[in-house]
């Protein structure tokens, strides 16, 4: 009796301690926000001790991109390149951002285009206030200092053919950011997290269940959503004409049309899925541009690629396979 007494505490107390290992072993979640890139961005991550000390490496990652990538920063080799035409010994960062740039300037027919800032600098002057005779003469002469096919980028040198010109890599150094703060984190062993950068969103693992919840918010009411997406390893983009205007009407707002100098006005709003959230946040900007038909012929012929079009008069179109990562109601 005495002997069973003891067996069973004996039991009780290796339970106890298996369960106390296991609470203590399993993976915690973590979760911090801070401001960069002129958004909020915030890291969910799920890990043991070291978890912390991750996720500042993941930010401390995105904020040398920042530093590098930033057309306001008079440091930045960004806003040197602006101001110069020209850049040597770029960084891996820079050299990389516009190697990419140039290559979704291609794959979209021009319509990702980092040169635009000319445009967005007219508008943002006052350019809205002009009749339209004066700005259509303002963008004609704008036309001369703006298309990526006049950037040269060698890895020793980047510059520009025409004097004047200047680059905004604020539609695709997101997106780069992060997928390196994701890498970042896979090196020091966290194998579930996500990052959401002011709408771009990349994700590792399953978090704790089949995948990350993602919802998409409805332009007309940003506490609504309009679907969710459930994806594990992979990245979500959106480009809106909600996000910034800049005239009171809001008929004028920061996604321009490189080949009319003028906003975008075929879309509201435009989701990619992708497997880095470089490429979802470039396509996202790209297909806004070219527009409901020719965007989504684009986002068909991409292998891994998916995405959902709202349209001028609010029409929905999704890809052929965007149901798979779609949440069912």
């Amino acid at each position: 009796m005495r002997r069973g007494m003891v067996n069973l505490a004996i039991s009780i107390l290796v339970i106890v301690l298996v369960l106390i290992y296991f609470y203590q072993t399993r993976p915690r979640r973590f979760e911090e926000t801070r401001s960069l890139m002129n958004t909020y961005i915030t890291i969910v991550a799920y890990g043991g001790e070291n978890t912390p000390k991750a996720i500042d490496e993941a930010f401390r990652r995105m904020k040398d991109i920042e530093s590098t990538c930033s057309i306001y920063d008079p440091q930045s080799e960004a806003y040197l390149l602006n101001r110069d035409g020209y850049i040597e010994q770029p960084s891996k960062d820079l050299f990389y951002l516009m190697k990419e740039s140039l290559y979704y300037f291609k794959l979209t027919g021009g319509s990702f285009d980092i040169t635009v800032q000319p445009f967005l600098e007219l508008w943002k002057e006052g350019l809205w206030k002009e009749d339209e005779a004066t700005q259509k003469k303002k963008i004609s002469k704008t036309f001369e200092i703006v298309g990526s096919d006049k950037i040269v980028v060698e890895e020793k040198k980047i510059y520009f053919k025409k004097k004047g010109m200047k680059v905004t890599l604020g539609g695709i150094a997101k997106g780069y950011a992060v997928d390196e703060a994701l890498r970042v984190l896979k090196n020091m062993g966290i194998k579930d997290a996500l990052i959401n950068a002011g709408g771009d969103i990349g994700v590792i693992g399953s978090g704790e269940g089949e995948g990350w919840g993602v919802a998409l918010a409805n332009p007309d009411d940003r506490t609504q959503c309009i679907t969710s997406f459930l994806i594990s390893d992979r990245a979500v983009a959106t480009s809106g004409n909600y996000e910034r205007y800049f005239d009171p009407t809001k008929k004028v707002h920061h996604i321009i049309n490189p080949k009319t100098g003028y906003s975008a006005n075929e879309c509201i709003s435009v989701t990619v899925i992708a497997k880095s959230c470089m490429e979802a946040d470039a396509l996202a900007t790209g297909v806004f541009v070219l527009g409901p038909k020719k965007g989504m012929e684009l986002i068909e012929s991409l292998p891994e690629v998916e995405g959902l079009i709202i349209d001028s008069k609010k029409n929905i179109y999704r890809s052929s396979g965007l149901a798979k990562y779609e949440i069912s109601e």
